[in-house]
């Protein structure tokens, strides 16, 4: 046994579903499976970092979001909102599932060009047809709203505070794999090293684990997050996702603001939030390339050259901050067109992706968790149609681009 109370060995030497990664898409899958009645199959996820210190699932910023250029998010997003707003009742109304917050202090991205300008508001149609909030803001309404901005340079922005914010992703991640374990889902701390496939090529019909077990399996689910590509060579399988490096900062302000700063997205890449008492705030490297996959390095140069100027820039009231906490965690990037792969491959017909979230996964992880389960156990989507996701336009080199990734 591990520190968290799991063993290394699996318990059969077959399993229904057989899920590679248990962070939050692994413990979303598994969950939701548990709660299809026409499913009563052995579950089995197997987990290399037990711990989850290396997770993008630990090191993300627990943010939700409608405000995207491809319809499809916009939807999974707003289920997303009714899975938290309603967290207890999809938990079956247990008494121990506490309620879950969203924060809706919401969105502000900001444009600096008429082209960019332009874009948000090709986007604001999309969304506003799906019923999103969303509006367009000249900046004389960012100023009124927001007064701390400074605005030279900026043409516009969207803006919607309605199911648009952060919320706590960690419990409901902990109460995924904690229902989940209770209705009979086995975590290992083990890692998937090998897959054997049958004569044809078309069906993986075993995991083989660096403990040197081999496991049966009827589904193979790669939820390896940024390492997907590993899981999918396993199977013969090239996907378009690579691990690379964002940065998070934690600071305090010697004058606070008199409001709450929505997740502002600034033109230079910078994006910033309230955080309680604090403020969040972030951006990728300006080298943004795939890095290896333990290199979690800070680098502290990020903060002087690139996000502090950015902030007290945009925020003049930020120009005493005080960092008080950072941390680097990665992005399963989809290099293709920054969205999600979901669903079985077309020729290895029992391996399933739930993959390259470029940033989005943990708001997205209720509803994908749930198309991913119907599509195990129904063979289709039943709810939200997710086939925009599959994995023949990764093949066809037909991107499906969403533009608005932070």
């Amino acid at each position: 046994m591990n520190a968290k109370g799991w063993a290394a060995t699996p318990k059969h030497a077959a399993y229904d579903v057989v899920i590679v990664g248990g962070a939050m898409y692994g413990a979303s899958v598994s969950w939701w499976l548990t709660t299809m009645p026409d499913f009563q199959g052995r579950i089995l996820v197997i987990e290399r970092d037990p711990g989850y210190n290396f997770a993008s699932t630990s090191h993300t910023n627990s943010s939700i979001r409608q405000q995207y250029s491809q319809a499809i998010n916009v939807q999974i997003s707003q289920f997303g909102a009714e899975f938290i707003h309603n967290f207890k009742q999809f938990m079956g109304g247990d008494d121990r599932v506490p309620p879950i917050v969203l924060q809706s202090f919401g969105y502000l991205y900001l444009a600096d060009t008429p082209a960019s300008a332009a874009a948000l508001q090709a986007a604001q149609q999309v969304q506003a047809a799906c019923g999103a909030a969303t509006r367009f803001w000249s900046t004389e309404e960012i100023a009124a709203a927001y007064p701390f901005y400074n605005l030279d340079g900026i043409l516009g922005g969207n803006h919607n505070t309605v199911n648009e914010g952060y919320f706590d992703g960690a419990t409901i991640f902990d109460w995924f794999k904690r229902m989940g374990r209770e209705r009979g889902v086995e975590y290992i701390a083990n890692e998937a090293v090998a897959m054997t496939l049958n004569g044809a090529g078309t069906r993986v019909d075993a995991v083989t684990l660096q403990s040197g077990e081999t496991v049966a399996c009827g589904q193979v689910v790669n939820a390896s997050g940024p390492r997907a590509l590993l899981t999918a060579r396993m199977a013969g399988i090239d996907i378009p996702v690579e691990p690379r490096k964002r940065f998070t900062f934690i600071f305090d302000a010697e004058k606070p603001l008199d409001r709450p700063l929505p997740l502002t997205i600034d033109p230079s890449g910078v994006h910033m939030r309230s955080d309680g008492r604090y403020y969040m705030c972030g951006c990728p490297p300006d080298d943004d390339g795939p890095v290896d996959y333990a290199d979690f390095a800070m680098d502290h140069a990020v903060w002087e050259d690139k996000i502090w100027p950015a902030v007290a820039t945009r925020v003049p009231q930020f120009e005493a901050i005080k960092v008080i906490n950072s941390w680097v965690g990665h992005y399963a990037y989809n290099t293709l067109d920054q969205n999600a792969i979901v669903g079985p491959h077309p020729t290895v017909t029992n391996f399933h992706f739930v993959n390259g979230f470029s940033g989005h996964g943990l708001q997205q992880s209720p509803a994908i968790g749930r198309g991913m389960a119907e599509m195990l156990v129904h063979g289709a989507y039943r709810t939200l149609d997710l086939t925009p996701f599959t994995f023949e336009r990764i093949a066809q080199g037909r991107p499906l681009l969403e533009k608005a990734i932070i």
